[in-house]
């Protein structure tokens, strides 16, 4: 058996790697409204011990990498790591997910870097809607750097989109049709009970089912076969569309048994599951002077305790110790 291989046989691949617990935006959903306390600087992984991380990840099986927070490009020198991450041989594939405020500044540098992939959040194509989400006013900055990442080259540019009833649900078919129109995946997310005093109650809640039903009058749905690269969400696109949806079905539709990832907060925390709170330590042993090996097996231990499935209920709450933003989204 593989060493990268969970006690469920499922294959993990994929290292989620947060780079800052900050974020310059406050989303509602994701940054608790109070009792948030950010990491002191100390305490956040420096690139190198990022780097030690990622290749010993490396030497497992794991081919994929994503950068998230907080928001990453807030994290200064961010190319840097770009640059030594794709780098790594053994990774085929090295992603970002930022809020795209300051992706009009950094898209070249970031695709010049070697990121040709890229998520970009965005729930709400209303201003002032963005403004009540997110705290700030922003929305045109992060539409403009969606333009640059689209001139750049990035392919394929994703807008990730938290669906919630009582905000964006008016806007699913708006939403929507900017795969149509444009280049862009639109991937339309369920939103998740996790960590406390935030956004969510179990009416705000909708289901990736009722999304679906939500875009009928767009026309019917194609079905788009699942790539290596898709992670959970199921492909689709409208007929004739430059661009393509994706469905994440968190709740509604468990896709635990194809799970295939960890997550590396940024305080060098190895979690293997999003809902749950195990973690592996790993900052502490890097920072004592241990080793690849030490390293690998550390990522033993985090594979070896991955649940087969989370048990997040749609009418209650995660009781997560962490908020999103502290786990890295």
């Amino acid at each position: 058996m593989a060493t990268n291989v969970d006690p469920f046989n499922r294959r993990i691949t994929y290292l989620r790697v947060s780079v800052t617990d900050r974020c310059n935006l406050r989303c509602r959903y994701c940054v608790p409204v109070k009792h948030f306390t950010f990491l002191d600087h100390g305490e956040i992984l420096n690139y190198e011990e990022i780097l030690q991380i990622v290749r010993a990840a490396a030497c497992l099986g794991i081919n994929k990498v994503r950068l998230t927070g907080g928001e990453p490009l807030i994290r200064r020198n961010l190319v840097h790591l770009i640059k030594q991450l794709c780098a790594v041989d053994a990774l085929t594939d090295v992603t970002l997910t930022t809020n795209g405020v300051f992706l009009k500044d950094m898209a070249r540098a970031i695709f010049d870097g070697g990121i040709h992939r890229i998520n970009v959040s965005l729930d709400t194509l209303d201003p002032e809607k963005f403004s009540q989400i997110t705290g700030r006013d922003c929305f045109n900055r992060v539409w403009r750097g969606l333009q640059e990442a689209r001139d750049v080259g990035f392919s394929p540019i994703r807008i990730n989109v938290v669906a919630i009833r009582g905000f964006n649900e008016d806007e699913l078919e708006a939403l929507a049709r900017l795969s149509i129109d444009g280049p862009y995946q639109v991937r339309f997310i369920e939103y998740m009970p996790i960590g406390k005093d935030t956004f969510w109650t179990p009416e705000r809640f909708i289901s990736v089912d009722d999304i679906k039903s939500a875009l009928a009058p767009l026309g019917p749905l194609e079905r788009i076969p699942s790539s290596a690269m898709d992670g959970p969400a199921e492909r689709y696109r409208f007929s004739g569309g430059r661009g393509e949806l994706g469905f994440i079905s968190a709740m509604s539709h468990q896709f635990c048994h194809a799970c295939n990832r960890l997550r590396l907060t940024a305080d060098g925390k190895l979690r293997p599951c999003l809902f749950a709170d195990y973690e592996v330590d790993l900052k502490t042993p890097l920072r004592t002077g241990c080793g690849q090996d030490d390293l690998v097996a550390l990522f033993h231990r985090a594979i070896d305790k991955k649940p087969g499935k989370h048990h997040a209920a749609r009418r209650g709450r995660m009781q997560s110790a962490r908020p999103m933003t502290s786990i890295g989204g």
